[in-house]
This record gives structure tokens, C-alpha cells and sequence, in this order.
């Protein structure tokens, strides 16, 4: 019986996977299966080729070398980190854009539906959606469309008939992510998924893909969703899979065993290495076959140790500038576009040190919030105070203009040639891209051959080189790796400076914000003091007191005696007498 189960499951094989971007080669000689109900999270650093590993399982790319073997009735979903949909469609068009006989029907009958709703008295129109409705019967698109529907409202979209091309960046991915999740794939392969998502949202699509039936191949920054929802992860390194069972907790114990494994086995290596060297300058003749071979191995070893990176951390403590007692002060603050209020008589005093988050639902004005701090965007009314001593580095959800012709190095020096710590060393720029998880081989790298995600990394060193006292970081995981954060929130947690940032990361939001600023979407700003899982615990406390307390009214509402009743009953001789 277990026979027949093993040979009737599907699996996706994947054998000596090569893949080359220009000159670089991002992986080699790669092999892994993905079976079924597998929960995958895909990490490394940008750069690394996780969204080039991810088009290929999807069959969107072509490697080099190497094979994808999958069933012939293997069905895959895609879902892109910068989709592109048709900007002449509706929302639910895209959604149900696709080649399957369900989606066909099921757009088919959309489309007469809202025909019919403009021009109620055609009679063809009515007649089209009669023969519709019977073959929405018999491919059993109801369900299709009613969950298309509530996939698009727990996504923050609540306009199906709007066009593609009105739409945000943000709207348009979660557009693309609605249009994957409602189709029935074997494997359902997701890069960003939580990118420009909420905490609902994410809450949200957490537990759909728990319940999802197919298997799961995903790249996210996110990590307690990464956590909560993998139970295997793949780790591209150095041109290699690392494969770890478990989810991100998991991973990251396996990994500490593996590079402390690898440490020892370097450190060996080294020994040996400055026996060798000894033995090299004392003048050895390679006069025999015994001497020869320990030149040999020398050499070798010198290769092996040269091509071993440095997981040494350099100490990046930055003196910044000097910030005096005032930094920002709001006072009545009002900002409107159109009729919705963005502030509403806000007040905010930020003090020197402070760190603080800035969260709420999409639309809210968080971006607006913080471009008002950044002195970007006037207010309506109000006051707005910043310091003399106040110097802003902002990193905003778009890059300046990169001169794509220079190179890595170049750039960075644009900046500063070296940078000072809070102890008084400096640290020189080839230094901190090395920090940053840029090789030194690399440096020399013209910006055109990076990836998105390492020019966004390259952006924010640059923006901390300016050696800034108060950070404005927006939206600042969108884009970078999970090895990146690390660094960047090892530098946060050293930084002298103001941090306000705007995040949809709970993780980032957890190590980073010690006070947290919620929009609620009407011009009122709550304030909490403490991180972003004690807010969601103190909410999930009032929520839990609120439904006890209905509960509780009810319950005395049922119990209260009932009061009696009378009704009047008519005798046979015409009197009326009164029965309880």
C-alpha cells in the first residue's frame, strides 16, 4: 500500500542546475525534489540567484546546464516580485486571466454580468447570462469566483471593477499574488509575497497558505513568516544549496552547527598551512617526489584558505554627527489629499535616541508622515520644528539615480573615503562593503551588473556612510535579503542617532522600534509605548475583554425573567376575560 502511495505522488526533480548572469555565475550543479505538502523557504543574499532559481523551477527561464523534471499533468502558479499584468483590464479580469476552461468561464461570466448591470433590458445580454450560469454550473465556478473575491478583499482590494492601470505599485502586486492564489497548482511559487502587505494581510495569507493543498517554494524577507509557514529551507550560498529541515528557527540552528563546523575545519587548514610555511621559507628543494608533493600540498592549501570567506564582523559603531536636544516637533499638524485627512491636530515632540515605528493599514499616510519629518512635504496647517543640529539620511522605498556605468567602489567614495566609530578608529569604504556582504572581489563591479536587491543594499550603505544622526528608513525590508537586516539592525542597534521607520516587518520591527506611532486611517495617530508584538498582544487583550463582555451582557440578557404576558380570550357568551 505505501508502495502505491510513494509511486502516485508528484514530485518536481531538479538535477545539476547551472545558471550564469553575464559573468557571474550564481549557482552550479544544484539538485534538490520538491514533493508534495513541502513548505519551502528559499533565503540568501541578494545577488545570490534566488529569483533566477525560482523563474526556472517556474519554467519562465532557461539554465545553463541541468534538468527539471516534473509529471506532464504538473501544474505550477507563479507569482513575480515586479509582476507584469495587462494595464487595460479590470482587477477581476487579470484575476481571472488564464488558460484554464474554469478561469475562461468564469471571466466570461463576469464580463455579462457587469454588461447586464449597465443595460438590465437586452435581451441578449440576459440570454448570455443564462447559458453562463449553466455552464458556471457544470465547471463548478462559483467557488472560483466567490473566492477570488475574498482573496482580493483580505488583500487590502476591495475595487474589482477598477482598471489595472490605476492601480499602485503595491495594489498591482497584490493584484498578481490574488490572480496565483486562486488557481489549482501542484506547486505554488512565491517571490515577496508579503511585500506592500499588512499585518492582516499577512496574518491572513499565513493561514491560507496552511491550509493551501499543493506544495510551497517561496523567497521572503519576512521572518516570522518564514518561520510559521516553512517546514524545509534552502539556503543558496557561495553557488551552492544548503538544504536544512525544519522552518527558520530550525535553519538557523543547523546553519550556526554547520559554519561552526566549518570554522574548525578552517582553522585546521590554517595550522597546517603555517607548518607548510614554515617549512616553504626554510629553503625546501623540490628535489624528490616526497618534496614535491608537500609543495603541492601547499599550494593547495594557500588556494583553499584564500577562497574561504571572512564571517568576521567589523565593529561599525559610527560616531554620527552631533545631535543636539531638539529634533522634531509637530504641533497641530493637518495634512488632507482631497477628503481623506492624513494628520488631524497632531502632536509629536521626538526626543534625541528615540526609536520609533510607524505602522497601519495600507493608505493610511505612513510614507506621508515620514516625508513630512524628512521636510519633503509642507503641512496644511500646523507647525513644523527640526533642529540646527539635525542631519537626515532617508531612505525612501525608491533608489536615487544610480550612474549604472560606475563602479561599486566609486560610487561609495562619492560619500566619504572612510567613516569614524564611536571609539575613535575609522573604517575605510572597501571596509564597509565588506560589512554590507560585498566580497572584495566584487568591488570593482560596475552598478549595472548588480541586482535589484544589491543596489538597494549598495543605497543604504551609502545613505549610512553620510554618517547621519537621525535615520528615516521607509519601508526599508521590502527589498533587502534576511542576511542584509541582520547587519542593518546590528548597526541600528549601535547607532547613536534617531531611528523612525515605516514597516509592515514584525521582526524588524521587534528588534528595531522601542515606540510605535498607529495611523487609523482617519487622521487620528495612537501612540504605544513598547515593540510590535507587545501592541498586537495588548489588542489581542482588549479584543479578547470586548468579545468576554458581550458575551457576558447576553448571557445576563437571557437569563433576565421574562415579563408576562397577557392576552385576552373571548368567552362563548361575548365577555372578555384576561388569561395569564
Amino acid at each position: 500500500m505505501m508502495i502505491g502511495l510513494v509511486l502516485n505522488m508528484k514530485m518536481l526533480t531538479i538535477e545539476n542546475l547551472t545558471k550564469t548572469y553575464g559573468e557571474k555565475e550564481l549557482f552550479q550543479d544544484i539538485s534538490f525534489t520538491i514533493t508534495e505538502k513541502e513548505r519551502i523557504g528559499l533565503i540568501g543574499v541578494n545577488g545570490t540567484g534566488k529569483s533566477s532559481l525560482l523563474k526556472i523551477v517556474a519554467g519562465i527561464d532557461e539554465p545553463d546546464a541541468g534538468e527539471v523534471t516534473m509529471p506532464k499533468d504538473y501544474k505550477i502558479a507563479y507569482a513575480s516580485q515586479s509582476p507584469i499584468l495587462d494595464e487595460s483590464l479590470t482587477v477581476l479580469d487579470q484575476v481571472f486571466a488564464g488558460e484554464s476552461a474554469i478561469l475562461r468561464v468564469v471571466k466570461e461570466y463576469e464580463q455579462a454580468l457587469l454588461a447586464l448591470e449597465e443595460d438590465p433590458n437586452r435581451t441578449e445580454y440576459q440570454e448570455k447570462l443564462f447559458d453562463l450560469q449553466r455552464k458556471m454550473d457544470a465547471v463548478n465556478g462559483w467557488d472560483v469566483g466567490t473566492n477570488a473575491r475574498t482573496i482580493l478583499t483580505k488583500l487590502g482590494i476591495s475595487d474589482f471593477n477598477k482598471k489595472i492601470a490605476a492601480l499602485s505599485g503595491g495594489q498591482k502586486k497584490r493584484v498578481s499574488l490574488a490572480q496565483v492564489l486562486i488557481r489549482d497548482a501542484d506547486l505554488l511559487i512565491l517571490d515577496e509575497p508579503t511585500n506592500h502587505l499588512d499585518y492582516e494581510s499577512v496574518k491572513w495569507l499565513e493561514e491560507y497558505l496552511s491550509r493551501y493543498s499543493g506544495a510551497l517554494l517561496l523567497v521572503t524577507h519576512d521572518r516570522y513568516f518564514l518561520d510559521r509557514v516553512t517546514n524545509r529551507m534552502f539556503e543558496l550560498d557561495g553557488g551552492k544549496l544548503y538544504s536544512y529541515k525544519g522552518n527558520y528557527g530550525a535553519f538557523l540552528e543547523a546553519k550556526a552547527i554547520r559554519e561552526e563546523n566549518e570554522a574548525a575545519t578552517l582553522e585546521k587548514q590554517r595550522n597546517l598551512f603555517r607548518r607548510e610555511l614554515e617549512w616553504i621559507r626554510r629553503g625546501a628543494k623540490a628535489r624528490t617526489t616526497k618534496q614535491k608533493a608537500r609543495i603541492g600540498r601547499f599550494e593547495s592549501l594557500d588556494e583553499q584558505i584564500s577562497s574561504v570567506k571572512s564571517t568576521e564582523k567589523l565593529d561599525i559603531s559610527l560616531s554620527g554627527s552631533r545631535l543636539g536636544k531638539q529634533v522634531f516637533e509637530l504641533k497641530d499638524a493637518y495634512i488632507a489629499y482631497g477628503s481623506q485627512v492624513i494628520l488631524k491636530d497632531f502632536d509629536l515632540l521626538v526626543k534625541p535616541g528615540d526609536r520609533i515605528g510607524i505602522v497601519g493599514r495600507n493608505g493610511t499616510g505612513k510614507s506621508t508622515l515620514l516625508n513630512t519629518l524628512a521636510g519633503k512635504l509642507p503641512l496644511d496647517s500646523g507647525e513644523y520644528i527640526i533642529g540646527q543640529t539635525v542631519k537626515i539620511a532617508y531612505y525612501t522605498q525608491e533608489n536615487e539615480d544610480l550612474d549604472e556605468n560606475k563602479r561599486m567602489i566609486e560610487y561609495l567614495k562619492e560619500t566619504a573615503q572612510v567613516v569614524n566609530t564611536s571609539d575613535g578608529k575609522t573604517i575605510s569604504a572597501t571596509q564597509m562593503l565588506e560589512r554590507f556582504l560585498f566580497p572584495s572581489y566584487t568591488h570593482g563591479t560596475p552598478i549595472r551588473k548588480l541586482s535589484g536587491g544589491e543596489k538597494r543594499r549598495l543605497y543604504l550603505l551609502k545613505i549610512l556612510m553620510s554618517e547621519p544622526n537621525v535615520l528615516l528608513l521607509d519601508e526599508p525590508t521590502n527589498d533587502l535579503d534576511t542576511q542584509t537586516l541582520t547587519v542593518l539592525e546590528d548597526y541600528l542597534e549601535d547607532f547613536p542617532g534617531v531611528v523612525i521607520t515605516v514597516s509592515h516587518d514584525r521582526y524588524f520591527l521587534d528588534k528595531v522600534a522601542e515606540q510605535l506611532l498607529i495611523l487609523n486611517g482617519d487622521g487620528n495617530i495612537d501612540s504605544f509605548y513598547g515593540n510590535y508584538t507587545e501592541l498586537l498582544e495588548s489588542q489581542s487583550a482588549q479584543q479578547n475583554v470586548k468579545e468576554a463582555t458581550t458575551q457576558k451582557e447576553k448571557v445576563v440578557l437571557e437569563d433576565k425573567p421574562k415579563k408576562k404576558k397577557y392576552r385576552t380570550k373571548r368567552n362563548w357568551n361575548g365577555n372578555q376575560s384576561m388569561t395569564i
